[in-house]
């Protein structure tokens, strides 16, 4: 989970502007109740930016130990200049907060997967490397095995632990190329043991997927441990240019 602090803070003040637009003190706004043209375009804003951020503060981390009361008061106390904290420092504190908010889920992810993976590995026909990838070979090919160097075609559908498909070229109906340097060290790992023509599933360990710092798009939290079902279809002959 990569959080740029800056971007959710930013996301935190168009939040706080709905909250200060739709719920004042002294009661709730209605439309009917708008004096003016300028106040209904308020009121429209308000409702606009309260739709477009309603699931960013609803999947922010930690949001259910957020205070929406304190988020109110602070962004009118900077309104009013009341509040001199500049964005550096609000940023700072924001960042201490995401940091340990993804060392607390980093641990529970590291436990979760480790648990699963201990019992994994009895099931038979797990075979382990030394970096603790596991492997489950479905169908073996008869083809050459590609090196680091190889730019692969491959099908595969991805899941977490639970079952939850987060990723799946098979799901989209189109494989992928991609270089084995550019890619999670797992897959690099695991795709090197395969022969061409070869379905295996992956079990990755967090720290050869994506590590302490999850995915950079926030689908994938830290030290999260990955299921991946990989066909191997084809090694790409590279052109000298």
């Amino acid at each position: 989970m990569k959080i740029k602090s800056l971007f959710f803070l930013t996301v935190f003040i168009v939040i706080a502007v709905l909250i200060a637009s739709c719920q004042p003190q002294g009661g709730k706004v209605k439309l009917k109740d708008m004096k003016t043209d300028a106040d209904s375009a308020s009121y429209a804003i308000g409702v606009i930016i309260g739709l477009q951020n309603q699931q960013i503060l609803q999947n922010f981390p930690g949001a259910d130990n957020l205070s929406i009361d304190i988020i109110t008061k602070v962004f009118h106390a900077v309104l009013e200049k009341k509040d001199t904290t500049d964005g550096n420092t609000a940023n700072e504190i924001l960042g201490i907060y995401l940091d340990n908010i993804s060392k607390v889920e980093g641990q529970k992810n590291l436990e979760e997967g480790n648990a699963f993976l201990e019992k994994n590995k009895a099931k038979k026909g797990i075979q382990i490397t030394d970096s603790g990838l596991q492997y489950e070979i479905i169908t073996e090919g008869t083809g050459p095995k590609p090196t680091v160097e190889d730019v692969v075609k491959v099908h595969y559908h991805g899941t977490f632990i639970n079952g939850e498909v987060f990723d799946s070229s098979v799901d989209r109906g189109q494989p992928v190329e991609f270089p084995l340097t550019g890619v999670i060290p797992g897959w690099t790992e695991g795709l090197q043991l395969m022969p061409v023509g070869s379905k295996w599933k992956l079990y990755i360990p967090g720290h050869i997927a994506y590590g302490e710092g999850g995915d950079q798009y926030g689908r994938i939290g830290p030290n999260v441990t990955l299921i991946f079902e990989v066909e191997l279809l084809d090694i790409i002959p590279q052109t000298e240019e």
